[in-house]
């Protein structure tokens, strides 16, 4: 049995109270008045910071966020003085920077959110598919990634409340199809309203978590029940419900990437976005398996995961970051040179103001995963695999980073104090959640039919 030891535990208990007094801070300073945002555009027009104070920076941004423009746009009366116009127009820009401003630990907090609970999605997913292919040489990992997986219920929970209180208690920080008014002057919105709407929002969330809370809780049930069984009906009853979950997994996940992260910008859609969000939570799943696997093997458990485990494991990270690649090019290429103008407003957006972390994902995602894993015997060389499994996983932050910043806080974009608690917070959460459920149960699964081929697996 694994005993969560003290250090770590303390360890992510001072992560998630550090990561607390990062968010805290975030958000009491976010709320800025009309005269310090236009002090602070005025500096930055002055100093030359960052393109934010200078009119082409402006339009470029208002342009790619029409949607956040139009929360202000109602507000003011057309005028037909140039004079008034002009005020007119000065005052929306300088409305629409404080909400961005605003906006920004939202989406902070809901971007780390989302990561660590995509990990855990992700791993659910590989987990299911490893138990219906009745694959012999992943079960002896089996009870790392049910640790894993432990993370969905309250990690699921933590970004649907995010979401639902930043439309809520909040100011329409994340969603802007939450606000009537924006609705009211958006015919394009008021069309998908019968989808984006705060009470199917909700419901499709609570459908989504249950559908893959209760595939989680049977299948650690079965394994568990299967540890002491004399015969096979629990290791059956897990391949039947693995195979259905797939099912509702593959419906499931694609709805909610375009409720959870497509509709932060309603105005544009993708029918690659669920295939492009799996690729990446499948990955980072993937990964995580690989670095828990090694902790817990350089800690003197998992004497039955060898080096060929590793490498297999290896194998997919290497894979599938080429499968994500692959979505990120196919999205990327055909709306590039479609060219048509309410598609490319999402890349333009980033393209203008996102440049650096928008191309660099690339590299982090793909470059480096192809260059430091194509050799096998890399593959076999743990602080190797730790130390790229770390680059994809800042990596695929930074791609959840792209997909929700832009719209929701436009080029008033930093990785500072907000997103810095926020992963700190969530990092911590996930390390204490993982961690203590790896206690509950044997680190090996004994009672499961493949386990020896496991045990024994090799080239």
């Amino acid at each position: 049995m694994y005993t969560f030891s003290n250090k770590l535990k303390t360890f992510s208990i001072i992560l998630v109270v550090l990561g607390v007094l990062g968010v805290g801070y975030g958000f009491m300073t976010s709320h800025k008045s009309l005269e310090e945002v236009e002090h602070l555009l005025a500096e930055e027009a002055h100093h030359g910071h960052g393109g934010h104070g200078d009119e082409a920076a402006h339009h470029s941004t208002e342009a790619s966020h029409g949607e956040d423009a139009h929360s202000d746009d109602h507000h003011f009366a057309h005028d037909e003085s140039s004079g008034h116009a002009e005020v007119d127009e000065h005052t929306k820009h300088i409305k629409h920077v404080q909400h961005q401003i605003a906006n920004r630990p939202w989406a902070a907090l809901y971007v780390a959110a989302f990561f660590f609970m995509m990990i855990a999605l992700g791993c659910l997913a590989f987990y299911a598919i490893q138990i219906a292919s009745q694959a012999g040489w992943s079960p002896v990992l089996f009870r790392v990634m049910e640790g894993i997986t432990a993370y969905l219920l309250p990690g699921a929970i933590i970004v649907l409340l995010i979401a639902i209180a930043s439309g809520t208690i909040g100011h329409y920080n994340l969603f802007i199809w939450m606000d009537p008014d924006v609705v009211a002057h958006d015919k394009l919105i008021q069309g998908k309203s019968g989808w984006l709407n705060l009470t199917g929002f909700a419901i499709r969330g609570i459908i989504f978590i249950s559908g893959w809370c209760l595939y989680r809780h049977f299948s650690r049930k079965f394994s568990i029940a299967q540890d002491t069984a004399e015969d096979k009906s629990n290791f059956k009853k897990s391949f039947r419900i693995s195979a259905a979950f797939l099912v509702f997994f593959i419906y499931t996940e694609s709805m909610m990437s375009w409720d959870w992260i497509m509709s932060v910008d309603p105005h544009w859609f993708s029918t690659l976005f669920g295939w492009y969000v799996f690729a990446s939570m499948f990955v980072s799943g993937i990964t995580v398996i690989a670095l828990i696997s090694i902790y817990l093997k350089s800690r003197g458990y998992l004497d039955f995961v060898n080096e060929n485990h590793l490498h297999d494991v290896a194998k997919f990270m290497f894979a599938m970051s080429i499968f994500w690649t692959y979505l990120w090019f196919s999205q990327f290429m055909l709306i590039w040179y479609s060219n048509i103008p309410e598609e490319v407003t999402y890349f333009v957006s980033r393209f203008n103001d996102y440049k650096l972390p928008f191309l660099g994902m690339v590299v982090l995602n793909f470059v480096f995963p192809i260059l430091m894993l194509m050799n096998a015997d890399y593959k076999r060389i743990p602080w190797f695999v730790v130390m790229t499994g770390l680059v994809i996983l800042f990596g695929h932050y930074i791609d959840i980073f792209n997909m929700i910043m832009p719209a929701t806080v436009g080029d008033r974009w930093f990785i500072g104090i907000p997103e810095i608690g926020s992963i700190l917070l969530f990092a911590g959460l996930f390390i204490f959640v993982v961690f203590t459920a790896l206690t509950k149960a044997p680190l090996l699964v004994k009672g499961y039919p493949l386990r020896k081929e496991s045990e024994d697996f090799h080239y």
